[in-house]
């Protein structure tokens, strides 16, 4: 399934997550930085329900910044997901994943500033999550959010994404209560090749975005 961009795919997959009664006022929705924002903003207009942004920043394996091997996500306190399996089967140098946690962390604090501009994070506590990106490869950085959105005591939470990599999709049906999603392929190399245009969304895509949402 080839999507045209990151607002036909939010639009299809808010379609299906309403069908599925999901949505209103106890809902809340959050979109990951910065792709995942697109996608959770129709999501959210569809299920008329607030958005909100996670703060989450990938580590990338060393000379190779797009295989993810960990991330790193903001919440009551700092969360670092790990992909053990994948770790195991690179070269990591000795003192690289301390200091790439401090570095993304760095960056989510200067973020913060940028997208929140002051604002409390909305509470999700006793309320249905529901986790969006535009797209899941190895599963770091939602397995990151995931784990922060935990600590928040929500009724649910739940995975929506257009696109996920099958295998990836299986171990995440193990730590959530749903994932919702459109395509799910066994052969997976890069959330861009299921887009038409996967160009880079923007800061100020993202701010436009997030200030709509609250109107």
């Amino acid at each position: 399934m080839i999507f045209k961009n990151r607002m036909e795919a939010g639009k299809l997959l808010g379609e299906k997550l309403s069908a599925e009664k999901f949505g209103g006022g106890n809902t809340v929705v959050i979109g990951l930085l910065r792709g995942g924002i697109p996608v959770a903003y129709e999501i959210a207009v569809i299920l008329k329900s607030p958005l909100d942004v996670a703060l989450v920043r990938k580590i990338g394996a060393p000379n190779q910044e797009e295989l993810a091997i960990g991330a790193v996500v903001d919440g009551k306190s700092p969360k670092v997901y790990l992909n053990e399996p994948l770790i195991s089967h690179i070269n990591i140098p000795s003192g690289y994943l301390e200091r790439m946690e401090k570095i993304k962390l760095k960056e989510i604090r200067e973020r913060e500033k940028i997208y929140r501009r002051g604002a409390e994070k909305i509470d999700v506590s006793g309320k249905t999550a529901i986790i969006v990106d535009d797209g899941i490869a190895t599963g770091a950085s939602a397995m990151a959010v995931i784990e922060a959105v935990k600590d928040e005591k929500p009724a649910k939470i739940i995975v929506a994404v257009p696109v996920i990599a099958a295998d990836t999709m299986r171990e995440l049906r193990k730590v959530v209560d749903k994932v919702v999603v459109l395509s799910a392929p066994e052969k997976f190399y890069a959330v861009g090749e299921f887009y038409e245009d996967f160009s880079q969304t923007t800061d100020e895509e993202v701010l436009y975005l997030l200030q709509k949402s609250k109107k």
